[in-house]
């Protein structure tokens, strides 16, 4: 299969190899080791201001979410949230079923966030912001250096869901003043899913460790605690976080994070110029490098998803709720080149040829 979707994404043979291997016992001083370099390259890809650290955890990046919320929130908070598609409506649903307060900053279907719209809420007393800096389901990229300013000027606490934006676009921790950072290991990453990866800005690893957090498992000061000897408080995903390591090595002899953001765009750039002459439009005003959303004009999203699949062996990405039959995704992260692209391409060139739309 070529899997365009954007998680679980195509390994290099370097990651596969090492996901082949036995897993090793953890509680050694070796896996610490491993721990602390992968902590090394994370703060550095993600641009992270001095003092910040890294969690690692053994859950979907959803997992990751509810826990920043939990030990980063209060009800004593006013979150603001920018709810643009189902992953921002993810915070939304975090924040109703931890009781946080909060107000939804609602956007249409690939629409992006103006200043003047983020504005409207300016000097209205919140105290955190949570956003998706890609929408994936709608492939919007939201501008975290605007929305930053919009933090300082507010004061506020800023919690920036970059899973699928982290080594796809452009993104600068420190310069955006971001408090925490979330992203997870089968996007841009490209390992198997299992691992989600929490960075905490300085600010943000004080929050936690004054908060008391009711839960055992995303007790983020203990994971905190914990990482200061490499360990995780309860067994990881030990195999993934080998093949993380790898793939950060993989980045950096590729010449680093942002030559893997430039490597995604080109790969998206490619792919946008090769569909032009099908009949399709994007959706997305503002699109996000590590996927393209797209709208058939003649023809029904998932019929499309399940004919890739099921003729041609290729997987893209469907949506799910009202988007489920207007609109489809393809991404562009994980190991991919333009030559897949081009097969992609002939595939729906053949289906059309076939009257299919």
């Amino acid at each position: 299969m070529l899997n365009f979707t954007v998680g679980p994404v195509m390994c290099s043979d370097e990651v596969l190899a090492v996901g082949g291997e036995q897993v090793p016992y953890f509680r050694t001083a070796e896996f610490s080791e491993l721990m602390f370099e992968n902590e090394k390259f994370i703060l550095q890809y993600a641009k992270a201001p001095e003092g910040s650290k890294a969690v690692f955890m053994t859950n979907s990046s959803t997992g990751s979410m509810e826990a920043v919320v939990m030990n980063c929130f209060t009800e004593k908070d006013k979150v603001l949230v920018i709810d643009g598609g189902s992953f921002g409506h993810r915070f939304v649903e975090i924040c109703e079923i931890h009781e946080i307060p909060h107000t939804v900053l609602k956007l249409n279907h690939g629409q992006k966030l103006s200043k003047e719209r983020l504005y409207e809420y300016d000097g209205q007393g919140f105290t955190g912001l949570l956003v998706n800096i890609d929408e994936t389901s709608t492939a919007v990229l939201y501008d975290s250096e605007m929305i930053g300013e919009f933090c300082r000027k507010n004061k506020l606490f800023y919690v920036c869901d970059c899973v699928s934006a982290f080594l796809a676009d452009p993104f600068d921790m420190e310069h955006c003043s971001a408090d925490v950072m979330i992203t997870g290991s089968q996007k841009a990453l490209a390992c198997p899913p299992g691992i989600s990866v929490i960075v905490l800005a300085p600010r943000a690893v004080e929050r936690v460790k004054n908060r008391k957090v009711r839960s055992m498992y995303f007790d983020l000061a203990n994971a905190l605690k914990n990482m200061e000897r490499g360990q995780t408080p309860f067994t990881p995903a030990v195999g993934i976080l080998r093949q993380i390591n790898a793939r950060l090595k993989e980045i950096e002899a590729l010449g680093g994070a942002d030559a893997e953001v430039s490597r995604v765009a080109a790969q998206a750039e490619d792919f946008r110029e090769k569909i032009k002459d099908l009949p399709f439009e994007f959706v997305s005003e503002s699109p996000a490098n590590g996927v393209t959303s797209v709208h058939p004009l003649h023809a029904d999203a998932y019929e499309i998803f399940l004919t890739l699949k099921d003729q041609y062996g290729i997987w893209i990405c469907p949506n799910g709720g009202d988007m489920k039959n207007t609109i489809f995704r393809v991404g562009h992260i994980g190991h991919l080149s333009h030559e897949d692209n081009t097969t992609l391409i002939n595939a729906l060139k053949d289906m059309q040829k076939r009257g299919l739309f």
